[in-house]
C-alpha cells in the first residue's frame, strides 16, 4: 500500500510517500517540498501547490493521503488561516484524484511515531530516519513531518 503524507503550508508544502504492508515492513519511496514564492499572489501559490501535488499523486498513485488536523492557536490566527488555504488545496487534490483522505491530530501522529504526543521536530525526524531505515535525516522538517504522517497511518490503521 502506498501512503502519501502532506505537511501543508503556503511557502513550503512537504510531502512524503512510503510503501507499507505492516509496521514492520515500511519503505521510503520519495520525499520533497513544493515551494511557492511569497511575492506571488495567493491564487498563483495555491495553483502551484495543487499542480505539483497532483503530479506527485499521479506519479505514485497512493491509496491514502494523510493530513494533520488543523490546529489554531489564539495568538497566531493568521497563520492558521494561511495554512488553511494550503490545506484546502490538498483536500481538493485528494478528492479530484480519488485518494482517500485521513486526518489525525498532531499529538496522535507524534505518539504513534515516537511514543510521545509532545515530541519535538528533531525527535520526530530521528524516528522517521530509524523507522524507514534512511541513511540521513529527512530534511527539511516539512519532509520529516510529512513522512511521520504517512507512518502514523500504518501504526494506527494497518496493524
Amino acid at each position: 500500500m502506498k501512503i502519501l503524507g502532506i505537511d501543508p503550508g503556503l511557502l513550503r508544502t512537504g510531502y512524503g510517500v512510503i510503501e507499507a504492508d505492516d509496521p514492520g515492513n515500511m519503505s521510503f519511496i520519495e520525499g520533497g517540498v513544493i515551494r511557492t514564492a511569497s511575492e506571488d499572489g495567493i491564487a498563483k501559490r495555491v495553483s502551484d501547490i495543487y499542480t505539483n501535488l497532483s503530479d506527485v499523486i499521479k506519479e505514485h498513485k497512493p491509496e491514502v493521503l494523510v493530513l494533520e488536523k488543523l490546529y489554531s492557536h489564539y495568538k497566531h490566527p493568521a497563520t492558521s488561516i494561511l495554512m488553511g488555504h494550503a490545506r484546502g488545496v490538498v483536500c481538493l487534490a485528494s478528492g479530484i484524484n480519488g485518494v482517500k483522505l485521513v486526518n489525525y491530530p498532531s499529538t496522535r501522529i507524534k505518539k504513534s511515531v515516537t511514543g510521545n504526543g509532545r515530541a519535538g521536530k528533531h525527535q520526530i525526524q530521528r524516528m522517521v530516519k530509524t523507522l524507514l531505515n534512511l541513511n540521513t535525516l529527512p530534511e527539511p522538517f516539512d519532509v520529516s513531518d510529512a513522512l511521520a504522517m504517512a507512518i502514523s497511518y500504518v501504526y494506527i490503521e494497518v496493524r
